[in-house]
């Protein structure tokens, strides 16, 4: 007896090799866009396919488990890590509705960087996603990889290894997860040498966001470094911002006083025998 939930309709497949390098969200998106830009409603513009679509016909069509909230961060996410590219050919100038497409190019090189360092192969796979729904149109197109080199740092600029390894181990002293060290580095020095924007302060701060995240859900494990490292500290993620303790404790008033009164200069310790947790401040 076929049990009615399970593949009755063409099922969203994931690859899970993708899933673990980019994210599981990330990856249905960019599954599901693989496919509309193999079916008949895609249009080829400059030798690259496009696909267009707005967040709420995303959910109705092809994510209703989602809100168009976690639809909108997925797309976004895949734009940042330069996978998904977007434009505007609507012919009316009001009309905002996105373009998609996915550079073919930089998933490959992404993906053949994270399987080598991780010991696997890689796969060859139709273009439509390996029977995802239905094919429509699977023939090969000329790709035109975006140019997105504006903000890169020169090559005269770039810092010196012994300098990324100590700036490196500024970060990785604090990441939880110190599995695959060497490929951590190795994708931080590329971040970094990649434009002059890319920063220890950048990261640090994703760092303590990813760090709280952890904390508010228990139920999530860190990580690994090489995993880190390699682009997903940019991944969107929502916390609820701890709540700053007070100035005078941050700023270590209370320490002060407590070793004032222990010591008022008249050689008596006016706290002798007071514990720090018996004290009102």
């Amino acid at each position: 007896m076929k049990a009615k939930w399970l593949f009755d309709e063409h099922p969203i497949l994931v690859d899970k090799e993708l899933a673990s390098v980019i994210g599981l969200n990330e990856s249905i998106v960019l599954q599901q866009l693989n496919y509309w830009l193999h079916s008949k409603s895609a249009k080829q513009i400059d030798g690259r396919l496009w696909i267009y679509n707005t967040y709420s016909n995303w959910r109705k069509d092809n994510f209703p488990f989602w809100s168009e909230r976690t639809i909108r961060r997925a797309f976004d996410s895949c734009e940042k890590k330069g996978l998904v590219i977007t434009g505007n050919f609507n012919k009316a100038g009001f009309d905002k509705t996105k373009w998609y497409s996915i550079d073919t190019k930089k998933l490959d090189d992404l993906m053949s960087s994270a399987c080598g360092q991780n010991g696997q192969t890689n796969r060859t796979k139709s273009p439509d996603g390996s029977g995802q729904n239905r094919q429509t149109n699977t023939r090969d197109y000329p790709e035109t990889t975006p140019e997105n080199n504006k903000h890169s740092a020169s090559h005269s600029n770039a810092q010196s290894v012994s300098q990324l390894e100590k700036e490196f181990e500024e970060v990785w002293t604090k990441y939880p997860n110190k599995k695959g060290k060497k490929q951590a580095f190795n994708h931080y020095k590329a971040w970094r040498r990649k434009s002059t924007k890319h920063t220890n302060e950048y990261l640090l701060e994703r760092l303590k966001v990813y760090m709280t995240d952890l904390q508010q859900n228990s139920w999530k494990h860190p990580m690994n470094g090489s995993t880190w490292f390699n682009g997903r500290f940019d991944d969107e993620l929502e916390v609820d911002n701890p709540k700053p303790a007070n100035k005078y404790e941050q700023e270590g008033y209370y320490d002060d006083y407590k070793d004032f009164v222990r010591d008022d200069g008249k050689g008596d310790n006016l706290l002798d025998g007071v514990s720090d947790d018996e004290l009102p401040f």
